[in-house]
Order: structure tokens, then C-alpha cells, then sequence
């Protein structure tokens, strides 16, 4: 299937994810994430903050569990520059104020901007993705571009609340391929 067929249909699917679903798949892949990674060894995450118009997984059991347990790793989120239309890294913590963008994404308002460079690892959102370790999101390009501009060691970890497609067709030159993928019952590692 090409990504426009996966996003059509993923994104119904995800749309249509109860509350309550939705909260116990989200806490699944957050505790997956703990149980599996050795965070010790870094000191910049950076996280997606969830987009509630697409019923996104919610990361907040992720962010509050960093900010409480491993207080030494800098938590840091992306803001849209429509100019560049291109991510920005910015420092995000306890008490850091959250505006809605133009699309109703929750973004820092007056919070520190970071280096890309000294991201250690991203949690990558997602629609689907296949059994390659290549996603399909929202069409955009953001975070194919935003990858690229990392360093070339940074751990790309999906989520996402489905199994992988078997192979997404029209993958194409810029697309980046994740490291791992962490749906509900599993991890896998590409």
C-alpha cells in the first residue's frame, strides 16, 4: 500500500480509538519504553507532545516519569517555524508554558532553544508503519526532515498503537528509518 492509502485508513482507525483504549494502549507502550531502554546513557530526549484532534498516543505518562525519575536527562519538545517549515527544539520541564499552534498542537511558548545536535534519542509519533522500520505520519515531511538534521548516531524510537503493515511502497529517498517501533504488546527493532 502506498502512504496515502495507510494514512487514510490509520488515521480513521486512530480516530476512532475509545478513551479508555486509548489511555491503556498509551500507558502499555510508555511502560514498554522504561522496561527496555537504559536511559542512563542520555542526557537529551526528545518527546512529541500529543495532538488530541488525532488522538495521538498520549506521552505524558513518558514525560511525567522522566521529569520524576530521571530529572539529569533534558526533556525537549519541537515548535513549527512556518517560515522554514522546519522544527524547532525547545527545552521543555515542569511548568513550561504550552501554547496551540495554527494546526492545535500544543507547543512551548518562551522556552529555551536547544541544539539538535545534542539530541540523544526521539520518540518519533506516527500513523503506521511497516515491517521495514520505515512511518507513515500526517504527510508533511517534518520529521523525515528533522531526522535528517540529527546526529547520525540519534536513536529513532517509534510508537504507535498498531502492528506494522508488511511494506509501505512508496518509500522514497528521504524517508528515515526508525531504530525500534514500540506498539501495546511489543518492541520491534529494525
Amino acid at each position: 500500500m502506498t502512504k496515502n492509502e495507510i494514512r487514510r485508513i490509520y488515521l480513521a482507525r486512530q480516530r476512532s480509538l475509545g478513551e479508555r483504549e486509548r489511555d491503556g494502549k498509551s500507558l502499555k507502550i510508555a511502560n514498554l519504553f522504561f522496561e527496555n531502554f537504559s536511559l542512563e546513557k542520555f542526557c537529551f530526549l526528545h518527546i512529541f507532545l500529543s495532538m488530541e484532534k488525532h488522538r495521538e498516543i498520549k506521552t505524558n505518562p513518558i514525560i511525567k516519569r522522566l521529569w520524576m525519575d530521571f530529572p539529569e536527562i533534558t526533556t525537549v519538545v519541537s515548535r513549527v517555524d512556518f517560515e522554514t517549515m522546519s522544527l524547532e527544539v525547545l527545552k521543555y520541564k515542569h511548568g513550561t508554558r504550552l501554547i496551540k499552534n495554527k494546526w492545535e498542537i500544543l507547543e512551548p511558548r518562551n522556552a529555551e532553544i536547544v541544539d539538535i545536535k545534542k539530541i540523544d534519542v526521539v520518540l518519533v509519533p506516527l500513523l503506521a508503519f511497516d515491517q521495514r522500520g520505515f512511518r507513515v505520519g500526517y504527510g508533511k515531511g517534518f520529521y523525515d526532515r528533522f531526522l535528517s538534521d540529527c546526529r547520525k548516531d540519534v536513536l529513532k524510537i517509534g510508537l504507535s498503537y498498531f502492528a506494522p503493515v508488511m511494506e509501505i511502497s512508496d518509500i522514497n529517498e528521504f524517508d528515515i528509518r526508525l531504530d525500534f517501533c514500540i506498539s501495546p504488546d511489543n518492541i520491534r527493532k529494525f
